[in-house]
């Protein structure tokens, strides 16, 4: 390290740190994603110092200019991070320094690392759920398109991948549409939690300069200002509650992903993925396979990992900064890289879906899908649902016995195991009809997946106006 690239903290040490020592303790490689955020406090910083009786007009004026310049210096490329400089903060400040001389070393009055990357932290979060949230409310609206166009089509619902009842299949992708809401409700407290305005808290304790906190807040946006110096430094939660928001969201994907994967596949065959989010084979020119909704089960692993790696990296650590708390970029980064690529790729593929009704129809008829209407038929001629499902179990065994659905069975056979049934039981035998019987709310039923449509476009205008 020479002379010109020395460390800011270097007038306690007699050397240099260890060659091996600065690629070590480096973070350029994740920080230097914050720099338009770090140049954005230090503005608001100067500002404040200003105002305070710090930094007069002419320098303040300097050194926003400077700051300017600086930030073209990096955006075209001409100015490159050093390791030497450890940070996206050191080496910022160090080309202020270079550029202004010792006006340039002004800026960091009253102000420490701790709290200034944990500003530039909260900046990039605040930006960074903003355009997450933007897409996911994309998202939802393309689900509710599916679910408006989708919702007269009929299909098995599963349960332990059995064949269970009729549902519409607006119904199922409703039942995505609100996991999906959720998430955005975990995502705007994660944002409420990050919009917390750290500058000024100092290394630790604040400072004995008469800085202006509300001055930053305002300047910089924040909602509100944090009410421990302490906290202000080693607080993460705000990280940790994204990565859960993210996490609980991609497990929503996965799940989504499984059953799409499954309803492609050959023995399904439900639906055709868009040509332009599935790939070949390298040897069976036969094949088109669904690898954006495989990736998007795999990547499921990751998110889930950097959540876990966060909450491990803070696990027991003393207040209030401490260097592990470096570590808390990268799955942080890697989480937000991975939740918009989920986005931008599951968005079109769930639109692009067709569906094919003629393979969907066969297996309306297969797994007894209407036992549970004709249990319920029993109940309204007076019989307990329990003797209801022991008879009507009875006759799937015997269907399955001699190779028959529900429909084949003739009256006789009906009234052997009951004869409380009548001719009517046949009314019941469409899964259509039995689909909009299911009328209680949240239902099934067409008229309540169509209630759910008009709510569920109420909740993204109110999502738009927070």
């Amino acid at each position: 390290m020479d002379h010109k690239e020395k460390a800011l903290w270097s007038g306690r040490f007699a050397s240099s740190p260890a060659e091996i020592m600065q690629k070590y303790s480096q973070s350029l490689d994740v920080d230097w994603h914050f720099y338009r955020e770090d140049l954005q406090g230090s503005k608001a910083h100067g500002k404040m110092l200003h105002s305070i009786g710090i930094l007069d007009q002419q320098e303040l004026e300097k050194i926003l200019q400077a700051l300017e310049e600086i930030e073209q210096e990096v955006d075209n490329g001409s100015l490159q991070p050093k390791i030497s400089l450890e940070d996206v903060h050191m080496n910022l400040e160090s080309r202020l320094i270079e550029k202004l001389g010792p006006l340039g070393a002004k800026i960091h009055t009253g102000r420490s690392r701790n709290d200034q990357v944990a500003t530039d932290y909260r900046l990039y979060m605040k930006k960074s759920i903003n355009i997450i949230e933007e897409k996911m409310l994309f998202f939802l609206e393309t689900l509710l398109k599916r679910a408006e166009k989708d919702v007269d089509i009929i299909v098995p619902g599963f349960t332990h991948l059995q064949h269970a009842q009729p549902i519409s299949l607006g119904h199922y992708w409703m039942a995505y549409f609100w996991k999906f809401a959720r998430d955005i409700k975990r995502l705007k407290n994660a944002y409420h939690t990050t919009d917390v305005n750290p500058l000024g808290a100092g290394a630790l304790a604040g400072s004995t300069l008469p800085l202006d906190r509300e001055f930053t807040r305002k300047e910089l946006g924040f909602a509100i200002n944090s009410e421990n110096s302490l906290d202000t430094v080693s607080d993460r939660d705000y990280l940790l509650e994204f990565l859960f928001a993210a996490s609980t969201f991609v497990l929503h994907t996965s799940g989504l992903s499984e059953d799409l994967i499954l309803w492609c596949t050959s023995e399904f065959d439900f639906i055709e993925p868009p040509d332009a989010f599935c790939t070949g084979s390298s040897m069976m020119p036969n094949k088109k396979n669904p690898d954006a909704l495989e990736l998007t089960r795999g990547k499921t692993s990751g998110v889930l990992s950097s959540l876990y790696d966060l909450m491990i990296n803070v696990k027991g650590l003393p207040l209030t900064y401490n260097r592990d708390l470096q570590e808390d970029k990268r799955p942080v980064l890697h989480t937000i890289y991975t939740v918009n690529m989920i986005l931008d790729v599951l968005t079109p593929l769930i639109e692009g879906i067709t569906i094919k009704e003629e393979n969907i129809a066969p297996h309306l008829t297969k797994g007894f899908l209407l036992a549970t209407d004709v249990a319920e038929y029993l109940v309204t001629k007076g019989i307990p649902f329990r003797e209801t499902h022991e008879i009507v179990g009875g006759l799937v065994q015997f269907c399955i016995k001699h190779h028959k659905n529900l429909e084949d069975l003739t009256l006789e056979e009906w009234q052997s195991y009951c004869p409380t049934f009548g001719r009517d039981v046949y009314d019941i035998l469409s899964p259509q009809l039995a689909v909009d019987r299911r009328k209680t709310f949240g239902g099934t039923a067409r008229s309540e997946v169509k209630r759910q449509l008009t709510a569920g476009l109420e909740l993204i205008a109110s999502f738009k106006k927070l």
